[in-house]
């Protein structure tokens, strides 16, 4: 006998789709454009309106998105977005979904990059980010620590998790094969192949997919290739949390490609922080700061091209094969390292933007705000306030 769950799902199932897909794109469009407060929030917003008040999508359907984001490599509002636009309207509607749910916070970062690059100099945006960049790192640490909280429990998991920060702390930059190698530790020992390898051949390989990922490079000439290859690799490794791309990023276009200083990566994270829509949409703004529009949009579509794809080419499988314990062990793995990564970076970004008594102060107001306040305290509002203090305590230090 089926559970009341069930019943309501069959019954969601059975009746006409009782919306059309442009309600659906006009949706996505007004999310992106005011949806604050990162990742988890966005998927919430999703789940109010298009689960509990549109009953656009049922309980199961958003259970499958969400299980999908947590398994596949991309930022998890973005997928979710995908997958629900996808849902019913196949990969029409994922492509113009996934579309009209980022463009929005694009257009502000471009914007605010052009700002940045034509009025970088004066004094009032130098002070602006001087509060806000000390603000950025009280967010990161709240979120690193809620995400340990989270995620880390076992003494595999603890040990994986402390070479991960040690790892980025001491490297400056986030390596990939610390994320695959986790993954494949945690697949052995919480779900052997040994255990589910006979009647699942064909999947039995299916995190070492995940793998292949990192090995494809293509020598290419000029910028934008450059921008478009490193992005596309960036956009391939964010698991769960936008924040991830944070480590990775900063090793990249800070470190070894040189294209930012310290400051400019700082800021281009705080302008991800206070612009709606995925964080890691930063990545336009850094591509501005680098090669004009041509580089933010190049940037762009390499971050977001890999979600997409991890979205809606197994997402016609993913129902039937998505619980496998293998795979679900290893994104375990994936996750781990991924958190450590995100706690390495506060310390990195810290040591650049926490450079005087002032900073330390906004940076540690940060946090006991968000720890009081928790979820009444949105963060723009927060951010705002750092840059206000920032006017002000700017001209006095500088």
């Amino acid at each position: 006998m089926s559970n009341p769950s069930q019943q309501e799902d069959q019954e969601f199932q059975t009746s006409k789709i009782n919306y059309s897909l442009w309600e659906m794109v006009l949706y996505m469009l007004k999310l992106g454009a005011i949806g604050f407060g990162g990742p988890i929030a966005l998927i919430g917003y999703m789940h109010r309106d298009l689960v509990e008040q549109k009953k656009w999508i049922s309980e199961s359907e958003y259970a499958e998105g969400l299980a999908l984001a947590q398994l596949a490599p991309g930022p998890l509002a973005a997928q979710m977005g995908i997958y629900l636009s996808y849902v019913h309207y196949g990969i029409l509607g994922a492509t113009i979904g996934g579309i009209a749910f980022i463009l929005p916070s694009f257009f502000m970062v471009v914007t605010l990059g052009w700002v940045y690059v034509q009025y970088g100099g004066i004094s009032w945006m130098q002070a602006v980010f001087y509060g806000v960049g000390a603000c950025v790192i009280g967010i990161i640490a709240n979120s690193a620590y809620k995400l340990t909280q989270k995620m880390i429990k076992g003494k595999l998991v603890w040990i994986i998790y402390l070479i991960s920060i040690s790892i980025t702390v001491i490297t400056e930059s986030e390596i990939i094969w610390t994320f695959l190698l986790a993954g494949v530790l945690v697949w052995f020992a919480e779900a052997p192949p040994k255990k589910w390898f006979q009647g699942n051949k064909s999947l039995s390989i299916a995190p070492l997919f995940l793998l292949t990922q990192a090995t494809t490079t293509v020598a290419q000439e000029g910028i934008l290739w450059k921008i478009l290859l490193y992005f596309s690799q960036a956009g391939a490794f964010v698991f769960g949390s936008g924040l991830a791309i944070v480590p990775f990023l900063y090793g990249g276009v800070v470190k070894d490609f040189q294209w930012l200083t310290d400051k400019q990566f700082v800021d281009a994270v705080a302008v991800a922080m206070i612009t709606p829509g995925p964080v890691v949409i930063t990545t336009g703004f850094i591509g501005f700061l680098v090669a004009g529009l041509s580089g933010s949009v190049v940037a762009a579509l390499g971050t977001f091209i890999p979600c997409y794809l991890f979205t809606i080419l197994p997402a016609p499988y993913f129902k039937k094969y998505g619980k496998l314990p293998g795979i679900a062990a290893f994104v375990q793995g994936v996750t781990v390292a991924a958190t450590g990564a995100i706690t390495g970076a506060v310390i990195v970004l810290a040591k650049r933007s926490l450079i005087d008594i002032p900073t330390v102060a906004i940076a540690l107001i940060s946090i006991a705000l968000l720890w009081k306040f928790k979820k009444k305290l949105p963060e723009p509002l927060l951010v705002l306030g750092a840059a206000i203090a920032g006017l002000i305590l700017y001209p006095l230090v500088g």
